[in-house]
Parts: C-alpha cells; structure tokens; sequence
C-alpha cells in the first residue's frame, strides 16, 4: 500500500525553538506537535517538507529559508549536510556549548529528580576542528550520488568511494575529499591510498554481493606525533595486499605502526580479528603529564586526546585525594584515569571487562614505572563484590566512567553498600548518567557538576559529577 499523502503535508513560516537529541533541531507545527528538522539552527525560520507522521511528531527537512538565525555560520566541511557527522557545523561554537550545558541540565533535572548545585561552566575545546585522534573509514565499489549527479546524462565514471556511510545506509559510502576532524597526514594517506588503489584496478567492497579487496581504514595519530594504520582486507590476496602496503609505507614513511587484517565475516568489527603488523611496531604512544601509553588496534582511548586531559584533570580535582586514599576506578579501560590519579593516592584498584585493555593497563603502568595501581578483569557486576573489597581495601574513593547505557543496578548496590567518603561519576549519556543519580540519592548529594566538550561540531557532551555521602 502507498503511503498517504497526508504524510507529506508542507508546514511554511516555521520558527526553529531548540536544538534536540541527536543533533536535529526542534519546531513546533501548528497543530502542536514536534517537528524534527536537521541542518537547521535556532533561529531559522523556514518551510518544512513532512516525510514521516507519527502520533506525537513529524520529521521533515526545510525546503526554503525566511530568516537566517543570528547563531548560524558558514560549515567549513564541502561534506556538510551530506555526510552524517559533524551536524552542528553551521551552529556558532558558543551557541553548541549552550545547548550541550543545557542538555546536562535538562537531563539531571528532569530524569534524576535530584537535588543540584550550581553547574560550572562547560568545558569548552581548544580545538574546534581536527581534534580526532582516530578515525575509520569504509571502501566501496558504490559512491553515494549527489542529486546533480543523478540527473547528470555524463558518464560518471568509476563509483569506488573511501569514506563515511550516509547516515540510515548501510551499503552507501560518501567519498570523502577532506574531513575536518583528524589532523594531517590523515587526509593525504586516505586520499593517497583511494588513487593508488584507482590506478592499479584493485576492487572496492561491495557490501551486498561481499566481495572485493579493500574493506575498511582506520588512522589512529597521537599528540607524540606517532601514527597508526591499519587496513582491512575481505580478500586474502598476498600480492596486491602487499602491493598497497608497500606503497602506503614507502610515501608516508613517518607511520610507526602499520598493520592489517584479513576479514571474510559478514561485519567488519576488527574486535574478534586476527591483526598482522606490517612495518614498525604494533602500537602508538599517547603522553600525558609525562605518563606514556600504548594504543594499539584494539584500543580504547578517549578520541580527543587534548579535552581527556582536562577530563582527568577535572576528575582528579572533584576525587581531592591527599595521598592516604584507596581509589576504586570501575570501567578502567586502558587504565588512563587509575594511573593519571594514581600519583595523588595510596593505592588504586582498576576493573574492566575486556582482558585486552586490562593487558595494556598493566603494560603502561610498568612503562610508568607507577606501582600503586592494581588491575583487574571481570564483569563488574559480578567481579565487584564482598570478597573482592574484602582484598583489596574498602575504597574511600570511587571513580566510576561506564559506557553509555550507564551502570548496572548491581554495581550501584554494591557502591550503596560500601558507602565510599566520594564518587566522582564521569559519564558520556547524561540521561543515563541521571538514572544512576536518582539510585544513589538516598545516601549521596551531588555536590558539583561540569561538563565537558569532547567534540566540538556534534550535539555529544560528556559531564562530570562529584557525590558525596549525606
């Protein structure tokens, strides 16, 4: 059955009122329901072309412009609107920190119903563009098309790509000329590796019949100026595989790592793979108040290495250690924070679930010569029980920085059962950030809050809370 035109009703002289979740903005229709509307700032007033009705929304694009928002400015990206990412980039900076800080709010107001300071102001980026220090890009045999191209009668010649996937299409890669969020050399190896590729006739993937040589990119830089890449391969063809790799190296010989993989499965996720190291070492070295540590393939580091260190030193503030203190960090990672706080503390117990990072954890802590900090693998709702504290000292401070669904009920039992003096709860996803609050409130009060800009040009925000027991 067609869809009903009723769908697709244009709404004129709207004015955007809010910036909203995922990065869309947010109008209301005359009939009193939301409209979602992307590549709009507040401000704007324009038509808006309806493409989905449902019960309590609409979702639509502006189809012309009345008035221009005094907080938008030019993108600076010729992929903006296109490409999915950095959709905040026509919103003036000040005004995306704005809307970030407000989120924070809104979320620990409304869904934590907890008592609240006064927040500090958002930590704002140096760095507005390039600021990534990783990224991963898709090959395929078949381009994304513009609409010009599409009603273009010219031969268009090869439709190889080596970029992004267009937001809601998993078989469609936006070639990709230069992106803005990773320093150089990142755009000429991408660049460099899509021509070279070209020139010799080496197949692209084509997710839907899978098949083709080259798959996916990623590029991994550090602020020591060390640079990781690494290649998927689908096809296990030794000598054009070799072919790229030569090639890649011998242009840009500063990589200090370069590596790649072979992968035939159904998804490209490098987590379950086999890495082969191809030239120089299998790892990179980030450096953070003289502490070093290693990244390698699997890695999880925070991808704006400038801001996680503000992060840290926010973190690091809010615990206020002396020196006396046992710290508990759950969710440790690769260590970073356990060992960044580990100068300022007696001792410091770091959890993780994935036994990579709890390997490269206890590496970087040898590098470091730090031997207060001990770490741990297990799930933590299950690792974090009586017979673990029991062993290790029941922790005066708790830093806890969990992936973006939150923590578990059973981890926030256990935190109410110990009862530490403080719990410094860095989080990515303020909503679910607010639910755990809301849990922790019959014997914490959150007693500072401030949130961080890790990545400027998208609605993301992470924030800082300090709890303390009533």
């Amino acid at each position: 059955m067609g869809r009903k035109n009723t769908d697709k009703v244009v709404f004129h002289q709207i004015q955007v009122l809010d910036a909203g979740a995922k990065g869309v903005s947010v109008a209301k229709a005359p009939d009193g329901k939301v409209i979602f509307i992307p590549n709009v700032v507040p401000g704007d007033v324009v038509d808006v072309q309806t493409f989905k009705k449902r019960k309590a929304y609409y979702e639509g694009k502006a189809v012309k412009f009345h008035e221009l928002s005094e907080h938008r400015v030019d993108p600076i990206c010729e992929h903006f609107g296109v490409c999915g990412g950095c959709k905040w980039q026509n919103m003036k900076y000040s005004q995306q920190l704005y809307y970030k800080q407000n989120e924070v709010k809104n979320h620990l107001q409304r869904i934590g119903k907890v008592e609240l300071p006064e927040f500090e102001t958002i930590l704002g980026s140096e760095k507005q563009f390039f600021y990534r220090n990783k990224m991963e890009f898709s090959f395929s045999n078949s381009r994304w098309l513009t609409e010009k191209e599409i009603g273009s009668t010219e031969d268009l010649g090869n439709r190889n790509a080596l970029g992004f996937h267009i937001p809601k299409m998993w078989d469609k890669i936006l070639d990709i000329e230069k992106c803005h969020l990773q320093e150089d050399p990142s755009n000429a190896i991408r660049n460099e590796i899509r021509a070279f590729a070209n020139e010799h006739n080496l197949a692209f993937f084509n997710p839907r019949e899978h098949s083709g040589l080259l798959r996916t990119l990623m590029i991994r830089t550090a602020s020591t100026g060390e640079i990781m890449v690494l290649i998927q391969f689908f096809e296990d063809d030794k000598a054009n595989r070799e072919l790229v790799l030569d090639h890649l190296y011998e242009k840009f010989p500063q990589i200090t790592s370069l590596q790649y993989v072979v992968n035939a499965k159904q998804n490209d996720t490098i987590y379950d793979q086999d890495i082969k190291l191809y030239k120089g070492r299998n790892y990179i070295l980030e450096e953070m108040e003289g502490l070093k540590f290693s990244i390698n393939a699997k890695s999880f580091y925070q991808t704006n290495s400038d801001q996680a260190y503000e992060l840290y030193k926010i973190t690091r503030d809010y615990a206020g250690l002396t020196g006396e203190e046992t710290v508990y960090d759950l969710y440790t990672g690769t260590g970073t924070i356990a060992q960044f706080v580990s100068k300022k503390a007696k001792k410091v117990i770091g959890v993780e679930s994935v036994p990579e990072a709890i390997l490269d954890a206890k590496a970087n802590a040898e590098r470091n010569n730090i031997t207060n900090c001990e770490f741990f693998v297990g799930d933590m709702k299950v690792v974090f029980n009586e017979a673990f504290i029991a062993q290790h000292g029941k922790p005066d401070v708790i830093i806890t920085d969990p992936p973006r669904d939150g923590m578990h009920a059973a981890v926030i039992d256990q935190i109410l059962k110990i009862a530490p003096k403080k719990v410094v709860y860095v989080s990515c996803n303020s909503a679910t950030q607010a639910r755990d609050l809301a849990l922790m409130d019959e014997k914490y009060k959150v007693t500072r809050v401030r949130p961080v800009d890790m990545f400027p040009q998208t609605h993301h925000v992470e924030n800082v809370v300090l709890l303390e027991l009533r």
